[in-house]
């Protein structure tokens, strides 16, 4: 009799697990509780060759079409001068170029839209998904992979909240003809950083609309760290009609007054070419938060991906380590076998809190001293160390181009190398 797995969360982290159970033999149905496909949200996405190496054991042959691999590292000054260059390879994709692979993939029926969890009712055999509309689903066991704010996580980890870091990340799309054609050109192939006092953005072109990659048809993406206080972020996270929405303002809320000024910023305090594109977007923010969860497992019911621990975005490794755990998961399951050849669902489960734990741990805390910079801006400079004071900017770049070395030896550290490479 086929085992059925219950996948709460329909972003990429739950897609990927659900592809990964089901290679195994599992009947994983993925929950999601938005009415609508997600393949409109997210905008560009870095990859690591772990993230790529999961995506292809999941049947998404990711290949050079699914993004775009710029030549060059720099840093550019106020005045648009290149400060440090780098050469770099890293494939910068699109966040709906994967969604929409790894949906296609799914059969039909394993993906079920508008069940917003309730809560989760388990027992020595299972665990049971009690949904918003009345109904519910029974599976051998459930993961919870449904994001920063886990309706999973609440129910078994109350006290366990995303930490405000102290900065936003303002962030805009500007698809390829809306940019004049020298910029387009001059732009292309760069990955680049502009490194205002206390700020930091980066920039890169990305899969356009329908995520496609032909020319004439990319688009250009930015992320700009920018630091605000508390009392700022309450202000900018409150609507028109002064509806404050504290998990994060939905981007066509923010306020005419408050694009006006970041757009005035942006002409005022980076490099000319990049600050272009910024003014002709329509660029939305989002606060930065982390989290660390001192248990995934809890009984049938597993924590995955952002439900578990959201690493700030700096190594550009959320999604990858949504992917690692999804890999984890599927081997553990599958390698836990008793004596009779049959999979022991709990030692499996148990073995995959033992190696992800750990690991999501030590994200956590790569990210949060490669944010410590930006986190000590909104405190008084006598209170700030030397570090938070000053900033090596060639560092800064060296650091970003060689992360997915960096991840590699985090993963081959915690033992995790075979399930990047384990046959399914």
């Amino acid at each position: 009799m086929t085992r059925r797995a219950l996948v709460i969360g329909g972003s990429l982290g739950g897609l990927i697990a659900a592809h990964l159970l089901r290679s195994t033999g599992w009947d994983a149905v993925v929950f999601e509780r938005n009415d609508e496909e997600l393949a409109s949200r997210g905008v560009g996405l870095g990859t690591h060759p772990q993230l790529i190496g999961v995506l292809k054991r999941a049947g998404i042959d990711f290949d050079e079409s699914m993004g775009i691999t710029p030549t060059r590292a720099v840093c550019l000054d106020r005045n648009g001068k290149i400060i440090v260059e780098r050469p770099t390879a890293r494939t910068l994709s699109g966040w709906s170029r994967l969604y929409q692979a790894l949906l296609d993939a799914l059969p039909a029926r394993s993906y079920r839209l508008g069940k917003r969890l309730t809560r989760v009712v388990q027992d020595a055999d299972g665990a049971t998904a009690f949904f918003a509309d009345g109904t519910s689903e029974r599976g051998d066991f459930l993961v919870g992979a449904d994001g920063i704010r886990s309706a999973v996580r609440a129910q078994f980890l109350p006290d366990v909240q995303p930490r405000y870091a102290g900065y936003v990340a303002w962030r805009s799309v500007l698809d390829e003809a809306d940019v004049p054609v020298e910029l387009w050109r001059e732009m292309v192939d760069l990955y680049a950083f502009c490194l205002p006092e206390g700020e930091q953005l980066i920039s890169y072109a990305v899969p356009g609309c329908d995520n496609d990659t032909a020319v004439g048809h990319r688009a250009y993406n930015i992320v700009w760290y920018r630091p605000v206080d508390r009392d700022t972020l309450t202000d900018i996270c409150t609507d028109a009609q002064g509806r404050h929405h504290a998990a994060g303002i939905p981007p066509p809320l923010i306020r005419r007054d408050v694009v006006e000024r970041i757009k005035a910023a942006a002409r005022a305090s980076i490099a000319p070419q990049v600050a272009e594109i910024f003014a002709r977007s329509a660029p939305f923010f989002q606060p930065i938060y982390d989290l660390a969860s001192p248990q995934m497992v809890f009984g049938r019911a597993v924590l995955a991906g952002d439900a578990a621990f959201v690493a700030r975005p700096h190594a550009g490794a959320g999604t990858t380590k949504a992917a690692l755990d999804a890999a984890c998961l599927a081997d553990s399951i599958r390698h836990a076998r008793d004596g009779s050849g049959h999979g022991n669902l709990d030692r499996g489960l148990e073995r995959y809190q033992r190696m992800q734990l750990p690991f999501g741990k030590a994200l956590v805390e790569l990210n949060r001293a490669e944010g410590a910079y930006l986190s000590a801006q909104i405190k008084p400079k006598a209170e700030r160390t030397a570090e938070e004071l000053h900033r090596d900017i060639g560092a800064v770049v060296n650091a970003h181009i060689g992360r997915s070395d960096q991840v590699g030896a985090m993963v081959a550290a915690h033992g995790l190398d075979v399930h990047v490479n384990a046959p399914v």
